[in-house]
Order: C-alpha cells, then structure tokens, then sequence
C-alpha cells in the first residue's frame, strides 16, 4: 500500500478519502481476496489521522461488501461469495470442492438431548423424544462459512450416537446404522442478525445478516432422518436453488 497521506480533497471527508484509497487498492489487485489490511494504528499513520477515523473507513468498506471486519484478528479484503446450491442432495464436502476449495470442520457439540417443539415437529417426533444433535462448525480453506445443528431420532440410530463418538462423520455414522443413502425434503431460508456465540465461531460482524436453513432429509421411503439448522455468514456465503 502507498505509505504517502492521500491529498485532501476539499469538501469530502477524510474516512471517506480513506475508503477510496483502500477500495481503488482491492480493485487494482494490490490488496487480493484474503489479504490483511494494515492494523488501524499503521493505517492511521499513512493517512496521518486518527485512528477513530480510519475506523470509520473501514466500517463503511464493511458495510459495502468490501472488507470483512473479524473481532479480535483484524480487517480482511472480501473474498468471493460462495454459492451454496440447494439440490436433492446437498453435502457439505461436494459443495466446498466445487469452489476448488479444501473443505474441513469441526464438531463443537455432541450429545443425547430432549427434542424441542421445533426440532420434535422437524423430526416429526412428540416434543420430548430422546433426539442425538450434532453441532458441526464447517471451513472452505480455513476461512468459516457455515455452523450448523444436525438432528436425528435416536430410536431410529441406536448406534449413532457411539459412532459419531468414535469421531466418524455424519455420512459414514448413518451408514452403519444401516442408512446408505438420504435426500433433502424441504429447505425452509430466513435470515437474522448474529448473536455473540454465532459471530465469534463464524468470524463475522454482528451487523452482517445471517442465512439461517431449516432442512428436513427423508430415506428412500420418505421416512424422515434428520432435521438441520444452518448457519451461513452473508459476507461469504449465498444460497442457490437447484431444480
């Protein structure tokens, strides 16, 4: 980046100078998809301004898609969006790859719970039935891009719960209980603003909606199998229907 304070423009404020030097920078590839920008102390000093100015540079880059603002590790230049496509059969790992991206999570929750109203009605279960939940925080490159809740009936899978505790993935644990194969049903897409818990795991600001799915997967006979929640930060992810 140029080392130089910018020229002052008469009659346009200095944040907004600042926006457009960093954003002509991203445009003419001197800052790629990815790369950090300098902390707000070293931007301060090119621009020689205080840093509460450069902050607002940097919000109004964030608000328009440009820079990512991650709490705790900095300012990124956007990457591309992902299109997350919507089809019969949606797996996590096909969909990262098809970006040429090295797809990779971690699970964060595993246990044996109650099942609320909402995930009883998804399950299509009474409220209260023994439900096995899996809370899985999903990567493309490193980078986040999806949290989700993965619920199954637990009379249906007496052995998932131990197979997924011997660390096997979701696919791999249905197949030894006997299940080879499941498609997507329904897929139900609100959006909302983050909370606290959500914006940290997913490296997000809190004023960035979230898309929010709600997936019903059905077996061969249309029994159904799993009722998820996704998570999927719109800074770096957008949902596509497919026939």
């Amino acid at each position: 980046m140029n080392p130089h304070p910018t020229e002052r423009e008469p009659g346009v404020s200095l944040w907004r100078q600042i926006a457009r030097a960093i954003e002509d920078e991203i445009a003419n590839g001197a800052l790629a998809p990815g790369a950090r920008l300098p902390t707000e102390a070293q931007l301060a000093v090119r621009f020689a301004v205080n840093r509460h100015t450069v902050r607002r540079a940097l919000e109004e880059l964030s608000r328009g898609g440009l820079v990512r603002i991650e709490q705790g590790r900095g300012s990124f230049v956007a990457e591309d969006v992902l299109d997350y496509a919507v089809s019969s059969r949606t797996r996590f790992s096909e969909w990262i790859r098809k970006h040429n991206k090295e797809p990779s999570g971690r699970v964060l929750a595993l246990r044996e719970i109650a099942a609320d109203t909402t995930i009883a009605a998804g399950l299509s279960l009474r409220a209260g039935a023994k439900v096995v939940m899996v809370e899985r925080l999903g990567f493309a490159d490193g980078r986040p891009v999806g949290l989700s809740n993965h619920h199954f009936p637990a009379a249906r899978f007496p052995g998932l719960f131990a197979s997924l505790t011997q660390g096997l993935g979701i696919s791999e644990a249905l197949a030894t209980c006997g299940l080879s194969d499941y498609r997507r049903l329904t897929t139900k897409v609100s959006a909302r603003l983050p909370s606290e818990y959500e914006a940290g795991l997913l490296r997000m600001p809190r004023n960035r909606p979230l898309l929010i799915t709600e997936n019903i997967n059905v077996d061969d006979s249309g029994a159904v199998v799993e009722f998820g929640i996704g998570r999927y930060p719109t800074p770096r992810v957008q949902i596509v229907f497919e026939p």
